[in-house]
């Protein structure tokens, strides 16, 4: 009798210490359950039993009796057509529904993002965002699999790339400017996540509770053409700057040396914004595709209004390409 009652389990539990387990399969050393064991699912868990590779019955936080009355898609399963009285075998998995703060997530390669003042431009983010598991068997099933023990750090392994593509997706869905993410971390990251959510649920059994976007970053030749647009802005008229510059020596009583240098510095000033002005041409022109998100209307309307000459554009090769300014003095008729 010792021999056959070791032989069948009477509790069955998971005591988790490690506060980075997310599912945990009940080890059963190829034991069998009795009729009547103790089924203990401790708060923050979430009881699973899958027979045969089907799923079975659910258990919330409590103490259950495994009997017949309280098992009932096990036991359809099983065909116990009038109760059992015999152990029987069955997969039990334990998940973790507490909320899973500060996992980090980010690009390894940048993404190209579309944005209507830079065009498409590739993108660098990182950041952190809570989790927990709301549906226990989409997560089994798409995420966790049959591990014995299935860690935070496996998890944010599988998911990073799918985080990622979550957050280009919300992204380029909310038309949120490249430049305004990284003004507006913490107020975006809350704005994404009715959009990332519900992709997220039904694709991971997940529920995002926060997402925080912590920095996203340009390339660095873009960074340049952007400080040196700021610089355009600051200095305003050249003409005006380098005559600033040259009466500027002349009040201090400079030498024509000393004139010529003060020219000198405003005319590599003015290289530099002209230089500047060169790197952001290519930004400064949309396609047809663009003009057409911007007016809301198809991309064959916009180039009827290029062909017939209401909206002003260029032709290279065989496509158009508008000038902003001119958008602009076009919406502003």
């Amino acid at each position: 009798m010792d021999f056959i009652k070791g032989e069948l389990i009477e509790i069955v539990e998971w005591t988790d210490d490690s506060r980075d387990t997310l599912t945990h399969r009940f080890a059963d050393a190829d034991k069998a359950i009795k009729n009547g064991a103790q089924l203990i699912v401790r708060e923050s868990q979430c009881a699973q039993f899958v027979y045969l590779g089907q799923f079975g019955d659910a258990f919330p936080p409590g103490k259950h009796t495994l009997t017949t009355d309280n098992i009932p898609l096990l036991t359809r399963l099983r065909s116990w057509k009038y109760g059992f009285d015999s152990p029987f075998k069955a997969d039990v998995y334990f998940l973790n529904t507490r909320l899973f703060t500060g996992n980090k997530w980010g690009t390894t390669n940048p993404v190209m993002m579309p944005d209507e003042d830079l065009g498409v431009v590739r993108v660098r983010a990182f950041g952190i965002y809570d989790f927990k598991i709301v549906d226990v068997r989409t997560f089994l099933r798409e995420v966790a699999g049959s591990d014995h023990d299935f860690t935070v750090d496996e998890f944010i392994d599988v998911m990073r790339s799918r985080m990622v593509s979550a957050f280009s997706d919300a992204v380029a869905a909310a038309r949120i400017p490249v430049l305004q993410i990284a003004s507006r971390y913490r107020e975006i990251g809350e704005a994404l996540l009715p959009v990332i959510n519900p992709a997220i649920r039904e694709k991971y059994g997940l529920q995002i509770s926060s997402f925080v976007v912590e920095n996203v970053s340009v390339p660095a030749e873009v960074e340049q053409a952007l400080d040196k647009r700021s610089s355009m802005a600051a200095v305003g008229n050249l003409n005006d700057y380098v005559k600033y510059q040259m009466a500027q020596g002349m009040e201090k009583g400079g030498s024509t040396a000393g004139v010529a240098t003060e020219l000198a510095v405003g005319l590599s000033m003015a290289q530099q914004i002209i230089q500047a002005q060169g790197a952001l041409a290519s930004t400064d022109l949309m396609s047809p595709a663009d003009v057409a998100r911007r007016l809301n209307v198809n991309e064959p309307d916009v180039i009827a209004l290029i062909e017939s000459g209401e909206l002003a554009a260029k032709k290279i090769g065989s496509t158009y390409r508008v000038r902003r300014s001119e958008l602009e003095a076009y919406l502003s008729r």
